[in-house]
């Protein structure tokens, strides 16, 4: 192969490096930390959410693009979120554990996450690192491919599933009554799928969000 035209591949490489550098995005995104009443399985609570929902809102990006998600903290506790399966290369100050890369997001207060995606594909999830604020604080990362969307037909239709845990209770109390009394923490009292529970629990169709 002559110089000219190991030059040239070269080049190409460079090029088509480049232009994947420049395809990626950047994308904004606000939480806003806040208490919401939710009425499931025949009882009403009050609970911290994301934007007022349950499970909070899903985030959209592709492969190698940055995200800055702005979390407002209107809520009673000291927070952080954690971008699960998220590799974050060096920039391990927006990992999201509490006291470990960062303090809470105090009440009152907001702090801005850098979160860089490089290599992940797929669904993934962000949520809440601190105590069991993640049983109502958390959400879907969908993170789709560069260039070709499907390596198979499109299919008809696309649908995030979010599995959780519902406590009756207020999640907090329940973990602060186990430290205090030396006691197993109450188990969840049923299950729900994107956030509702299913048929086999009383008041199954009464589902009601009320933001406070």
């Amino acid at each position: 192969m002559g110089k000219k035209q190991m030059g040239f591949i070269l080049g190409f490489l460079f090029l088509d490096g480049l232009l994947l550098c420049i395809a990626t995005e950047v994308h904004y995104y606000d939480f806003v930390l806040k208490d919401a009443n939710f009425t499931k399985m025949c009882s009403t609570k009050s609970m911290l959410t994301v934007n007022g929902s349950f499970p909070g809102p899903t985030i959209q990006a592709r492969k190698g693009d940055t995200m800055f998600v702005n979390v407002i903290n209107q809520g009673t506790y000291g927070v952080t979120i954690h971008w699960h399966g998220v590799k974050q290369p060096r920039n391990p100050w927006y990992d999201g554990p509490e006291n470990i890369t960062q303090c809470p997001i105090a009440p009152g207060s907001n702090f801005t996450y850098k979160v860089i995606l490089s290599t992940e594909e797929g669904t993934l999830w962000w949520h809440a690192h601190s105590d069991w604020t993640r049983a109502t604080v958390h959400g879907a990362i969908v993170i789709l491919p560069r260039g070709k969307y499907y390596p198979f037909p499109k299919p008809y239709k696309e649908q995030t599933i979010i599995l959780a845990s519902w406590f009756k209770g207020d999640v907090m109390a329940i973990i602060s009554n186990s430290i205090a009394s030396g006691a197993n923490p109450s188990i969840e009292d049923g299950y729900t799928i994107n956030g509702e529970p299913g048929d086999f629990y009383g008041c199954s169709n009464g589902t009601l969000s009320c933001e406070i």
